[in-house]
């Protein structure tokens, strides 16, 4: 049976202490100086800087230039590209902050969407952001744009009826999910996933754990570098 005076406050302070604050957060990142030298810690770069080294002692000053140019453009653009990964995990994170409108104790609240709990009570209407997994349970024509997660480019119909466990995301109608934005209608849910247990929260996630684009050419690459400088540090004594 729907709890249709939502949580107490009681429950939620408890609740708050088991799950935290309705908040997507990635891994605490490093500063940029620390980041921008990071993109030095590369065989193939350790060969380059070799090399740029020597030829800098043999006065060879063009093309003591372009292996360090080289090697600064390669930093360079690994920089960028770990920057462009956390600015899109912080947008993200903003797209999920907003202020949601809730039952509490009885009481229709309007609250920051941090404060969400899982078990809360939710109100969503047209022109709202969802600000959290949310399992409907009443619906009057509620239509929610998924594109950001699903790649639709129309609003989906959305409904209460139970579906098997194995449904695809992207045709789980009785779910609203956070990030997306209401459209049209109105509807009532239970808010099931907060933060980072929300698939929005997953998808920030997994853009956090990944490192940098990686192809077979790439791999390739990393491992002659790495073969090339084994053989370099093994013939050195012999050049002595």
């Amino acid at each position: 049976m729907l709890p249709t005076a939502g949580l107490s406050e009681a429950e939620v302070s408890e609740r708050q202490k088991l799950y935290g604050f309705n908040e997507i957060k990635g891994k605490a990142g490093k500063s940029p100086i620390i980041r921008f030298l990071m993109e030095f810690n590369q065989p193939l770069i350790y060969i380059l800087l070799v090399a740029g080294i020597v030829t800098l002692l043999l006065k060879d000053w063009v093309d003591a230039g372009v292996i360090l140019g080289v090697m600064l453009i390669n930093a360079v653009i690994g920089f960028i590209q770990e920057s462009k990964a956390e600015n899109a995990i912080a947008a993200l994170a903003k797209s999920v902050t907003t202020e949601a409108t809730m039952i509490r104790d009885g009481q229709k609240v309007r609250l920051n969407s941090r404060e969400l709990v899982p078990g809360d009570l939710l109100l969503l209407a047209s022109g709202d952001k969802v600000p959290a997994d949310v399992r409907l349970v009443n619906v009057r024509d509620l239509q929610v744009s998924e594109s950001a997660l699903t790649g639709e480019s129309v609003p989906v119909q959305k409904a209460t009826e139970p579906l098997a466990a194995e449904t695809v995301l992207a045709d789980r109608s009785n779910m609203a999910y956070a990030g997306s934005l209401v459209t049209f209608g109105q509807a009532k849910g239970i808010v099931v996933a907060i933060a980072n247990q929300t698939e929005t929260g997953r998808i920030s996630q997994l853009m956090d754990e990944s490192t940098g684009l990686e192809t077979p050419l790439t791999r390739k690459i990393e491992q002659f570098s790495k073969s090339l400088l084994y053989v370099i540090l093994g013939l050195s004594p012999e050049l002595e």
